[in-house]
């Protein structure tokens, strides 16, 4: 317990000096969101391009691994959409964002260091295959669900156009596919290339975590309690116990069990925020719910640990 506290306050008063911030009025609003533009456009783009093209691609991707984790991460994507309209009755764009809530993981910023306090850093293999194409996976998903109902009724042809417009124009995409070229090319990146992308990637996660406050002060969960609340739930019980049930199920070792079941059980990422903020959708639910979230990871993350081998 002490380790899960050591690792996710840190993360949590990042989190609450953004809130602080605009609450005593030290920021504004507009200031935030210019935070926010930064980290989304190019800070975490930078952290994705580098961690990708470093990332050791010769490492064995276990489909059964891959399966595990994102059945999980589908089925509470679907739950979440279906919740959203059916019981709180949202429209379908807020439907897709409150989705995406309960799919996009925080595989990063919670899911590395825990595992790597419990378990040692030689378990971590697993961790980094799923981290791999957790970005891709999720936002095609988002984005060519979110734009399939942005344009019901219109043709399949223009819908198509729309989501790989939307694709390739998101900043996140775009330094995912470059990682993966310069990680297969070998090309190597000039040093002084590296060190300037080193010096973004360490202002990506604090950036991005003060914003997040800025932003919860603004989108507060005034009325939205019970949607966050059966997001959350999504996220940090259903996704992780659907995982470990397929995992047993196609017997994988216990290394890869658990680096699943511990990504499947963290809160929802910053990168919820990020998905709902480009849409304009369901922000106070993301916000609330990543914050939410990662404070509730003190209790379940300790339950899944015990859970374990």
């Amino acid at each position: 317990m002490q380790a899960l506290a050591d690792v996710i306050l840190p993360v949590f008063l990042v989190i609450s000096f953004g809130y602080v911030a605009r609450w005593r009025n030290l920021i504004s609003d507009s200031q935030v969101d210019g935070v926010v533009w930064f980290t989304q456009t190019f800070a975490i783009p930078c952290l994705l391009f580098t961690a990708i093209s470093r990332l050791d691609l010769g490492q064995e991707f276990d489909w059964r691994l891959l399966v595990s984790f994102y059945s999980g991460a589908v089925a509470g994507f679907a739950l979440g959409f279906a919740g959203a309209r059916v019981l709180f009755k949202r429209d379908w764009e807020d439907c897709v964002a409150i989705g995406f809530v309960a799919l996009f993981s925080n595989t990063v910023l919670l899911g590395l260091p825990i595992s790597e306090r419990a378990y040692g850093a030689d378990a971590l293999a697993a961790n980094y295959a799923i981290i791999a194409v957790h970005s891709p996976i999720c936002y095609a998903i988002g984005i060519t669900t979110m734009e399939l109902m942005r344009n019901r009724g219109g043709r399949l042809r223009d819908t198509a156009r729309r989501v790989f417009s939307a694709m390739f124009h998101n900043a996140l995409v775009i330094a995912i596919a470059l990682g993966f070229a310069v990680n297969l090319s070998g090309l190597p990146l000039p040093r002084v290339m590296d060190d300037a992308l080193d010096m973004m990637v360490r202002a990506a996660l604090p950036a991005a975590l003060f914003s997040l406050g800025g932003v919860l002060y603004r989108y507060r969960p005034e009325g939205d309690l019970r949607t966050i609340g059966f997001v959350v739930t999504l996220s940090l019980v259903v996704h992780p116990a659907i995982t470990f049930g397929l995992a047993k199920a196609f017997g994988l070792s216990t290394d890869a069990l658990r680096s699943a079941v511990v990504t499947a059980a963290m809160a929802p990422g910053v990168n919820v925020y990020v998905f709902a903020n480009m849409y304009g959708r369901a922000r106070r639910v993301a916000a609330s719910s990543a914050l939410i979230g990662t404070g509730l990871v003190m209790l379940t993350g300790w339950v899944w640990l015990q859970v374990l081998p």
